[in-house]
């Protein structure tokens, strides 16, 4: 069995892999502060074009998305999502077993809207009651999205002036960021988004490492005394130099974004194979998750030989189904998936 279920299912890059066991007997100082991570984290900056952002390294999204948020945010604050977002649907209330409650909004494609976001904030001020209420304050996105779309970097400057207009913090998950940052119909940069927004991560977990994540915190206001909040929630890692050596080998070269190239170019394939056999989709997506609908016997024919996501039932005989692809994923089996595709149907 082949598994398109998720960007994780593989171990590391061969050359993260490399550098772990090269740098094995190495003695360095604990959590974070080892020459690795020194310069993972200048490696970083580079990539990014600015001196003056913040990196730190996490174990996983999650963890990431938590901390990150209850720090960021008064007691009293809430974090605004789309409906369909990672912080609402697939962390177990993690943010909001923090004390911080996740405010939702709908979305058909995934992402929210500059309008949106302020239409949301407005009304809050404007209740008589809004004390007595939590107060909209982070504003959480995800590029590629939770179904595969992207943020333009026109829509993206759109929030970032709502935000910054409203007071508001505006924060990116990037868990699959490398992929939304190759993909061909990506007009942002590392650069822009620490332009525009308050933070931002790089996915690793997601992107050829074993584990980790980089967040990076563009706004001054949001540096202060970060470390102790990571101690404080279990996320600094004694043996911090196996995340900064992870990030060294992704960022000393092009490698972090030539693996996420080939997995959007895994999923072109079965995109453009699928579609040719007037296979429809559930989204519009240019990423590494692509989301066809089948018919449930063709869904259950294809899981004997292969493992997905069931993602969303579309009517009493039609299924949306979760592919994904990853750095490791074998052209071979793409080939094998879409030739049994056509067999069964």
């Amino acid at each position: 069995m082949y598994s398109f279920l998720n960007d994780y299912s593989e171990g590391a890059h061969p050359k993260i892999l490399e550098a772990l066991a090269k740098t094995n007997l190495e003695q360095t100082a604990g959590y974070g502060v080892d020459p690795h991570c020194d310069r993972a984290r200048t490696l970083i900056r580079q990539a990014i074009g600015r001196e003056n952002v913040d990196v730190h390294f996490l174990v996983g999204g999650t963890q990431t998305n938590l901390i990150a948020i209850a720090a960021f945010l008064r007691p009293h604050q809430a974090a605004i999502s789309a409906v369909s977002g990672h912080i609402n649907v697939h962390e177990t209330g993690a943010v909001e077993a923090t004390g911080h409650k996740v405010v939702t909004l709908p979305s058909k494609d995934g992402k929210l809207t500059a309008a949106q976001i302020e239409r949301c904030v407005v009304d809050h001020h404007n209740d008589p009651i809004a004390e007595h209420l939590v107060q909209p304050k982070l504003v959480y996105i995800s590029d590629s999205t939770e179904i595969g779309t992207l943020y333009t970097k026109a829509e993206l400057a759109a929030i970032s002036e709502v935000c910054r207009r409203l007071n508001l913090i505006l924060f990116v998950d990037g868990a699959r960021l490398g992929s939304a940052l190759t993909s061909d119909q990506n007009d942002l940069t590392l650069g822009d988004l620490a332009d525009l927004c308050d933070a931002f991560y790089i996915g690793g977990t997601k992107n050829g490492a074993l584990f980790g994540e980089a967040l990076v915190i563009a706004n001054d206001q949001l540096k202060p005394d970060f470390r102790y909040l990571m101690k404080q929630r279990g996320a600094m890692l004694a043996k911090g130099r196996l995340l900064g050596i992870q990030f060294e080998s992704l960022f000393e070269d092009s490698t972090y974004f030539d693996i996420a190239r080939h997995a959007n170019q895994m999923a072109r394939r079965l995109d453009e194979g699928l579609a040719a056999l007037g296979v429809p989709f559930l989204s519009d997506s240019h990423t590494n998750q692509i989301f066809p609908i089948f018919a449930d016997a063709v869904v259950e024919r294809l899981e004997r030989d292969y493992a997905f996501e069931p993602w969303q039932k579309m009517d009493e005989e039609h299924l949306a189904i979760r592919l994904v692809t990853s750095w490791a994923t074998d052209e071979v089996q793409v080939e094998a998936f879409l030739e049994d595709v056509k067999k069964v149907l």
